[in-house]
């Protein structure tokens, strides 16, 4: 049998402050969205930054973590694996997601606002 592998590495910026939130059965979910930026030269060889923004999902304990721990700005790099889903939106479109589940946080930094 072949085997797979579902793995996501990344590091950038918390867009907000970790949303936290306690769900029945002692379950608990923080999410965030981090802000990952590129920088390439376009064909007048002037820099530019591309932001690319994805959707972070911490269960139970990494979840209480990311809450302590993430503020808008704080500069983090986690390990995960990619989750989809779908759902229906209230004009009845179906959607769809794509999450990373964090297994593995590191917290580079935490900005300092006024």
């Amino acid at each position: 049998m072949e085997s797979a592998i579902n793995k996501v590495v990344l590091s950038g910026f918390a867009g907000a402050d970790a949303d936290f939130k306690n769900l029945s059965g002692n379950q608990k979910v923080a999410k965030v969205n981090l802000a990952v930026n590129e920088y390439f030269k376009n064909s007048l060889g002037e820099e530019v930054k591309k932001t690319q923004w994805f959707n972070l999902t911490f269960w139970n304990a990494k979840a209480e973590l990311a809450l302590a721990q993430i503020k808008k700005g704080t500069k983090i790099t986690i390990e995960g694996r990619l989750q989809t889903g779908s759902y229906e939106a209230k004009d009845g479109s179906k959607r769809f997601t794509t999450d990373i589940v964090v297994s593995d946080l590191v917290v580079k930094e935490i900005a300092v606002t006024n």
